[in-house]
């Protein structure tokens, strides 16, 4: 049957969340990188004991809940202002180069978003991007009170869209993402954003730096039992998947 719905991640996947390393740079000269990459390892920890406690607080308190442990963490200052200054970061993230065009020519499926954003977040993330018109609907966790990788959270695709499970396509460059998704009964697509051959390069040759470790935690396939169904190196090649579906 072909699909009905394409739906996508947020960050890492339409929204490039190593944009943020620009406003914790300025905020702490030559710590910039390591916060960058401590704050969005523990925002999705963070996310994950939310969900397995039941203690569900929205993505922006997560959000900032990281960015405080990664400050004390490192020892760092907790200035009020250059603390605002980084989180609004998270409402101007910079779209992936493919995204607006990819959406647009997409234009005769239903399109959405399915995050772990909070409404107010995902709002003006997606204003501020413009990207807005190109959407039938901005998904977020917050209407289910739980995290994805939880199976009741790609639900709220059917609820918000109309389409059943099997009629969508979801599209997502985190491993974890891929392996709910698929375990929800989605077929999924997953952007391999970094190289398996140069990452293995990158970890053999010299110290480890902060973004490599991330890369190497956080953007290759977790070995869940749970494959995606396609597999592209970026948003730019789903329009020829879509067309074979």
């Amino acid at each position: 049957m072909p699909i009905r719905a394409i739906v996508f991640d947020a960050y890492g996947t339409l929204y490039d969340v190593q944009s943020v390393a620009a406003a914790t740079e300025r905020a702490y000269p030559g710590r910039g990188g390591l916060i960058t990459q401590i704050w969005r390892l523990k925002q999705l920890e963070y996310s994950w004991l939310r969900a397995l406690m039941g203690r569900y607080e929205d993505f922006w308190t997560v959000t900032a809940q990281s960015l405080d442990y990664t400050l004390a963490c490192l020892g760092l200052p907790r200035d009020a202002a250059a603390f605002d200054g980084i989180m609004d970061a998270y409402r101007h993230l910079e779209l992936y180069p493919d995204a607006s065009a990819v959406l647009s020519g997409l234009s005769r499926y239903k399109r959405a978003i399915l995050s772990n954003g909070s409404p107010e977040m995902l709002e003006a993330l997606v204003a501020n991007s413009g990207i807005a018109p190109l959407l039938d609907a901005t998904i977020s966790v917050d209407t289910g009170k739980t995290y994805k990788p939880a199976a009741a959270v790609y639900d709220l695709i059917r609820a918000t869209l109309g389409v059943a499970l099997s009629d969508v396509l979801f599209v997502s460059s985190n491993g974890w993402d891929v392996c709910g998704a698929k375990n929800a009964g989605l077929t999924v697509a997953w952007i391999e954003r970094v190289d398996a051959d140069a990452l293995a390069s990158e970890l053999a040759t010299g110290p480890v730096g902060p973004l490599t470790m991330f890369k190497a935690l956080r953007m290759r396939p977790d070995m869940l039992g749970f494959a995606a169904d396609y597999q592209v190196r970026g948003l730019s090649e789903l329009p020829a998947i879509v067309s074979r579906m």
